[in-house]
């Protein structure tokens, strides 16, 4: 008989952290996207609009489910936070992209999970599972389910354990009993909205995406709003700084999995090293981690923003063209290899980088 303890106690022998059980209900807080598009938080995730009636039930997603199984890895390194480097020409990328992509193992281990179920249950047994790339309000079952509170980052707290963690979720049609939800521990602390230099957080609880750094640096496909770009810095694939400051984060676990464990090559990236790279070179780089969803030309695009930011003399050394007020050094720009730096999105992006240092 399949019983929430033994799926529990498989999810976590495959390599998942936490696993908590939610029922498949249409709960009140899965009712707030369609107001929150609205308002146009969503931005160009057009998508969002297109699958708004799924995300509002996950019944709608799969018609018989009775349960979603909600679980977490922690992905958290030794390595420093953001906030703790200095270094401008430091380049910034969000944890989660800094060893394999999450997509590929999380939904391996979420397949696997998926079978012994339905081995365990037998025929009859229907699910379906998702990361974060399927029509899932994936953060609310895991609150529903007792993983943690959604907090005022939007991400989901642990209170043991913090928010560096990747979230998965899979519909079942088989009743098993549900945990508890979680409380919001939250209280008076909003570290996190004051923290962010876009401010993204029109209040607390509520993102609007349009103005995240993540948003801007990888779901926006060609022209970065010009206005938006100084907010960017140094950040080249999302941002972690919400998460930076959290002191529910200061008791994070260190990830020991081995998929979770940083390439030195984008861990200790400089902007200069990454702008270096030929356009083989960064698309070897990338290969098997989450900065695929940017690509060659999107990282092109990032960097080009993020050297702008930097100063004159970083500008002046990388990008193609002469930076005015400037000495271009001889010998350090060569375009060979780099045909993304040629595409005319990345070039107008360059060529804002050299204005700024007027």
């Amino acid at each position: 008989m399949l019983t929430s303890p033994l799926v529990k106690e498989r999810a976590v022998a495959l390599g998942f952290d936490l696993c908590g059980i939610a029922p498949a209900g249409d709960f009140e807080e899965l009712a707030r996207l369609p107001q929150w598009l609205a308002r146009g938080c969503g931005g160009r995730m057009t998508y969002l609009n297109r699958t708004a009636r799924i995300r509002a039930d996950v019944r709608r997603w799969l018609p018989p489910a009775l349960s979603v199984v909600a679980v977490a890895s922690f992905y958290d390194t030794d390595r420093p936070h953001h906030i703790e480097m200095g270094d401008p020409a430091r380049a910034r990328i969000a944890r989660y992209a800094w060893g394999d992509d999450y997509h590929d193992l999380l939904g391996l281990r979420l397949g696997r999970l998926a079978q012994w179920m339905r081995d365990a249950a037998g025929p009859g047994f229907d699910a379906r599972w998702c990361v974060d790339d399927g029509p899932v309000q994936e953060k609310i079952y895991a609150s529903r389910a007792g993983l943690g509170w959604i907090g005022k980052h939007t991400c989901v707290v642990n209170a043991g354990r913090g928010s560096w963690m990747l979230l998965g979720v899979l519909a079942c049609n088989i009743q098993l009993e549900p945990d508890g939800p979680a409380v919001d521990q939250c209280g008076n602390c909003r570290l996190c909205v004051d923290a962010c230099p876009a401010g993204a957080f029109v209040e607390p609880y509520v993102l609007d995406a349009r103005r995240c750094l993540s948003y801007l640096t990888i779901e926006i496909r060609g022209s970065m709003p010009a206005a938006q770009r100084p907010d960017v810095g140094a950040h080249v694939f999302g941002c972690d700084i919400c998460q930076d400051v959290c002191p529910y984060n200061a008791v994070a676990p260190v990830a020991r999995d081995a998929c979770w464990q940083p390439r030195a090559s984008l861990t200790d990236a400089t902007l200069e090293s990454l702008w270096a790279m030929d356009d083989a070179c960064l698309a070897g780089a990338i290969e098997g981690t989450a900065l695929r969803r940017a690509g060659v030309r999107g990282l092109r695009r990032n960097l080009a923003v993020a050297i702008g930011n930097a100063g004159p003399s970083l500008a002046s050394a990388l990008l193609p063209g002469e930076v005015p007020g400037t000495i271009q050094a001889p010998g350090t720009y060569s375009s060979a290899g780099r045909a993304s730096q040629d595409d005319p999105m990345v070039a107008e992006h360059v060529t804002w980088a050299r204005s700024r240092q007027r």
